[in-house]
Formats: C-alpha cells, sequence, structure tokens
C-alpha cells in the first residue's frame, strides 16, 4: 500500500513540525507543509491528496491579491468538484466550547482538532479515520 499524502496547511513553523513529524512517524503519511492557497488548491485538485490538516488562522496567506484563512481556503477547496470529497481537518487554538460547531458549519470541514496536540495517537486515529472514510 503507498503512503497516503496529507497536505498540512499551517504557516506556525513549530505547529508544521509537530503534524509532519506525528503524521510521518505514527501514521506512515508522505506530508507536505505549504500556506500557499494557490498551492493547496493545486495539489488537492492532483487527486494526490488523502486528507487536508488546516490552520484556520493563517497570517500570510494571500489568493488573487485577497487575504484568506484557513475557513475561506476550506470553503474554496468544498465548491470546487474535484476536491470536495477530500477531507478537510481544522487545526486551530481557538477551542472555547461551541467553536467547533461554528467553524465546521461556516468552512464545510470535516473535522477539528484543537491546538496544541497534546494526544497524538488521538490525533493520528482521527487522521486515519476521515482518510478511510473518504477512501
Amino acid at each position: 500500500m503507498t503512503a497516503r499524502h496529507v497536505l498540512v496547511v499551517e504557516d506556525d513553523a513549530l505547529n508544521a513540525r509537530l503534524f509532519r513529524k506525528v503524521l510521518e512517524k505514527r501514521a506512515g503519511c508522505v506530508v507536505t507543509v505549504t500556506e500557499d492557497p494557490l498551492e493547496v488548491m493545486t495539489l488537492v485538485r492532483s487527486g494526490a491528496i488523502a486528507l487536508v490538516v488546516m490552520d484556520v488562522s493563517l497570517h500570510n496567506s494571500t489568493y488573487e491579491g485577497q487575504q484568506v484563512g484557513g475557513l475561506e481556503i476550506c470553503q474554496m477547496l468544498k465548491n470546487d468538484p474535484a476536491c470536495a470529497m477530500v477531507p478537510v481537518m481544522l487545526a486551530t487554538a481557538h477551542a472555547m466550547r461551541g467553536d467547533a460547531e461554528s467553524l465546521l458549519a461556516e468552512s464545510g470541514a470535516d473535522d477539528y482538532v484543537s491546538k496544541p496536540i497534546l494526544d497524538h495517537q488521538a490525533f493520528v486515529e482521527q487522521a486515519l479515520g476521515l482518510m478511510e472514510q473518504a477512501a
């Protein structure tokens, strides 16, 4: 079986490194990290991506001259027929009660994880579960 390719959309280097390490070491995934919305759309449209882990608060991402965050990029993915079936897991430090539901509803994402990731194994199981459902 070939390794599943996970796209991590993250602008914080420490978080990006943690996601990469956990997904590569514990889940055997290939991980690409970017915060460029055009690269996100291109990679997901290619059909090679099994899961997108999307930071909600991106500070340096622009698409067609407009600043965009993770929610907007997720909406773009979910509104594109070539990308809509790829699961998206939002990742955010803004994890108050009720936030998960409103972020998921607004973005169209498939799931949610709060940062920092404290239980690495639970995160891996959550990610693998999303990929299994979509396969």
